[in-house]
């Protein structure tokens, strides 16, 4: 394996760490704004949805279910070619404005299952409609017939719905216009409902003890609504309602409903006329302001639909903005490491410049002392300027004399230019490594502490131990080395390595000492302990690591 950790391709490391970490700052942070904005665009979008789907439902059920049964109970009193077309108007546009609708509803898997249930039981209650319109059309309803509470129940399901659906927005100022349709909604059907009871009560047409549960019903109904628009009170809209419903003649309606509701009103014509008069206008007050309060709601999609056109244009730009960020910050990157690449280049060329320079041992490859003198010149001059520490390892084979007497010199010259080329492949790329003679080699190690240089010089060490060496007759053997390592800070007043090599010498010589094959920096020897599991870790072959 060949470890080529550079001091350059440390800088390059750095150089692209410092160009990619605020990089990389930079696209989260982006990200999060993209996120967050397209997060306000489908709020938005979905609320500007939901505004129309309550100003159409609450359309229909404040409108088109009501007038359509009013068209209906027309007819049934009265048929005729004009009252017949009247009603299939109102028919026609139910289900123009049902169709558009059910258009505009969110796709029915997106809903939750409560949504689901409201909206099955809304057809079901519509298709009951449809059975009634067959039945209105072929006289199954006399004279006098009432099919109000069809059409009633199919009114409060399409309530039901609005105000369930209207759960789902986001918008503050929206949410509140809904629940305000939604009151003055449940006002209208109690008002409605007590209404169209409150006829038959002072007719005394068909008014029996389930008329009453519904009177009941639709009192029930108008006080549930009073109290959510008092809850508004702030609203323009909900004051203007709460000032008609103070006025006398309205505050008298109410004590004659209460008395309906009771028991206690005994029928009299000349209240019946006034009190059916002042529903009516009440009903239509109520009318103009569900027609003012689902046109505002409309109005407030509108401007939902262009807030959220703006977070879109914003999320555009910003992913625009981010994506030419990106960009840039690539280029400069690029441009930074091509930079540091060239000097690493630079540096390889005249390191391969003074090795091919200087003169080599034919029989390992490496330098011998004569040229490795002047590389490490050289290298040592280089390094002033950037390197602080120079380290020296000296290393030789254990016992390698007992190879030379057992297989002879051609055995021997074999494992020496092995282990040449396990311990090239082992320094690393810019250390200068020398046969030193005979057995022994050293290398030169720039810009490395004693400490770094053990580091390497153990790894050096188990290459060599973990290596097979083959020889011509097929046997194969096993070496070891021992290593010492010296080092000293590095200055231009001081280019003389001698020292080094003395300091290193001596800590090989505590190697030896030491039981062999192992490392030894300046004046520490290993314990004995470690020095005897490496002897234990030999096997296979024949083994000269001993």
């Amino acid at each position: 394996m060949n470890f080529e950790v550079v001091k350059f391709k440390n800088i390059r490391r750095v150089v692209l760490a410092a160009v990619l970490l605020p990089f990389v700052f930079m696209i989260a942070e982006g990200v999060v704004l993209i996120r967050f904005s397209l997060m306000q665009y489908r709020a938005l979008e979905n609320d500007h949805l939901f505004a129309d789907v309550l100003a159409r439902g609450g359309s229909i059920a404040a409108n088109e279910i009501l007038a359509e049964l009013v068209a209906a109970r027309t007819y049934i009193n009265n048929p005729n070619e004009m009252t017949k077309a009247a009603m299939m108007e109102r028919r026609s546009a139910l289900d123009s404005e049902r169709a558009r609708f059910n258009a505009s509803l969110p796709p029915v898997e997106t809903l939750d299952l409560g949504l689901q249930s409201q909206l099955a039981n809304l057809r079901l209650a519509y298709s009951r409609i449809v059975a009634t319109r067959s039945a209105v059309d072929r006289g199954y309803y006399g004279k006098g017939g009432n099919p109000v509470h069809i059409y009633g129940q199919a009114g409060l399901k399409q309530l039901g719905l609005v105000e369930s659906l209207s759960s789902r927005i986001h918008d503050p100022v929206l949410l509140r216009k809904s629940s305000e349709l939604m009151s003055i909604l449940l006002t209208y059907y109690g008002e409605r409902l007590i209404g169209n009871l409150g006829q038959r009560y002072f007719d005394r047409a068909d008014f029996s003890a389930m008329s009453h549960e519904q009177l009941v019903q639709g009192e029930t109904m108008l006080g549930n609504g009073m109290d959510r628009l008092r809850f508004h009170s702030s609203s323009p809209v909900v004051r203007e309602i709460l000032a008609y419903r103070s006025q006398p003649d309205e505050v008298w309606a109410d004590t004659f409903t209460n008395a309906m509701v009771s028991g206690a009103l005994r029928p009299d014509k000349a209240i019946r006329d006034k009190w059916i008069g002042i529903q009516n206008k009440r009903l239509d007050f109520l009318q103009q302001k569900i027609a003012s309060v689902t046109d505002d709601i409309h109005v407030t999609g509108q401007k939902l639909s262009m807030r959220s056109h703006i977070h879109m244009t914003v999320v555009l730009a910003l992913s625009s903005g981010l994506v030419l960020l990106v960009a840039l910050i690539v280029a400069l990157a690029v441009r930074g490491i091509r930079l540091v690449a060239r000097v690493t280049e630079e540096r390889e060329l005249l390191i391969n410049e003074l090795r091919n320079a200087a003169q080599t041992d034919l029989l390992t490859g490496l330098y011998n002392r004569r040229g490795f003198e002047a590389a490490a010149l050289a290298l040592l001059m280089q390094a002033e300027y950037g390197s602080r520490w120079i380290s020296v390892v000296l290393f030789d084979l254990d016992h390698f004399k007992k190879i030379n007497d057992i297989y002879g010199h051609d055995a021997g010259d074999i494992v020496l230019k092995h282990v040449a080329g396990v311990a090239r492949e082992s320094f690393r790329s810019f250390d200068l490594l020398v046969r030193h003679g005979g057995e022994e080699f050293m290398a030169l190690l720039p810009d490395s502490t004693p400490e770094d240089a053990a580091v390497v010089a153990e790894r050096v060490r188990l290459a060599i131990e973990a290596a097979e060496i083959a020889l011509p007759s097929g046997e194969r053997l096993r070496m070891t080395a021992s290593f010492g390592c010296a080092g000293r800070a590095n200055a231009v007043s001081n280019r003389n390595f001698d020292d080094l090599v003395k300091r290193a010498d001596l800590a090989l010589y505590a190697a030896k000492a030491s039981g062999r094959n192992c490392v030894v920096a300046g004046p520490i020897v290993p314990s004995a302990a470690s020095q005897e599991e490496r002897r234990k870790s030999a096997g296979g072959t024949h083994d000269f690591r001993k």
